[in-house]
This record gives C-alpha cells, sequence and structure tokens, in this order.
C-alpha cells in the first residue's frame, strides 16, 4: 500500500513539476520576448493583467501541491518509505523546492508586487519595465531549469525503483 502511494505521489510530482516547467519555458523562451518587443505600457499592462489572471484555481493547485508533494516524497526518502530511488526523490524534491518554489517566493513574486504598484503609462513605468523584464526573466530560467530538472529526477525514480 505505501508502495503503491509513494509511486503514485511521485507519477504526480513528476507531472506537476513537467506542466510547471512548461509553463515556465514558455515565458522564457517567448512570452516574456514578445511583451519586451511592444510599447512598454502595453507590456507592462499585459504583465499586470497575467499576474491577476494566475490566480486561478487551476494553476493555483498546480503550483500549491507540487511542492507539498515534494515536502512528503524528500520524507518519504529520508524515512526510507517505498522502493523508489531516494537519492532521486531527494534531488528532485530539493530542485523543486528550492529553485522552483523558493525563486518564485523569493525572487519573482516580489517583482510582480512591485510592478503592480506602478501605473504602466507613466515615465516610471517605463523604468520599471525595462528594469523588471531581464530580471524576472534571468530568475525564471533557474525557475524554468529547476522544475524541469525536477520532473526527470522524479521520473528517473519511477524508472529506477
Amino acid at each position: 500500500m505505501l508502495d503503491t502511494t509513494i509511486f503514485t505521489l511521485t507519477f504526480l510530482t513528476a507531472l506537476g513539476s513537467g506542466l510547471i516547467g512548461g509553463v515556465f519555458f514558455a515565458f522564457s523562451t517567448f512570452i516574456m520576448a514578445a511583451l519586451g518587443r511592444i510599447p512598454p505600457a502595453h507590456g507592462m499592462g499585459a504583465m499586470q493583467a497575467i499576474n491577476v489572471a494566475v490566480f486561478n484555481p487551476w494553476f493555483g493547485s498546480l503550483f500549491a501541491l507540487t511542492p507539498l508533494a515534494c515536502l512528503v516524497l524528500a520524507a518519504a526518502a529520508l524515512l526510507g518509505w517505498g522502493d523508489l530511488g531516494r537519492g532521486y526523490l531527494l534531488a528532485g524534491s530539493a530542485l523543486y523546492l528550492v529553485g522552483c518554489f523558493g525563486a518564485t517566493m523569493a525572487f519573482n513574486v516580489p517583482r510582480n508586487e512591485a510592478l503592480d504598484k506602478v501605473d504602466a503609462d507613466s515615465p516610471e513605468g517605463t523604468a520599471a519595465w525595462g528594469r523588471y523584464v531581464p530580471s524576472w526573466t534571468a530568475w525564471n530560467h533557474v525557475r524554468t531549469v529547476a522544475s524541469v530538472a525536477a520532473a526527470i529526477m522524479f521520473t528517473v525514480a519511477l524508472v529506477d525503483g
């Protein structure tokens, strides 16, 4: 029973990490580039709208439940529950918790909150947007790589176990 639970949780966490990584990949590879190519007030306004729209049950559940699953899998690995590769479970959990969730909370969310306080049509908005795009995107690259790497680690744990 416990092995099945750990296997299922690992599968779902691999899927969650991969889906989040895909969303971040889209932002890193073309969404931010597109927003950066349009007039600053329009790009900034679009990003402000995205920052509101992201608070929905689908993305919110995926984003909140995946780190919780990582915590359970890390505990399972440390306590020796199940037959899956403990090292892969720990690596995947650490990558997601630190590189994805941690980076989001420490770097991307504060930038989003600061951006939301600026009027997109003001000179301050233009300056803020010019700083926001490269710094937010750099941290998004970190989140992308960490999420995809975590998904790989969880998948290897499934195959190896």
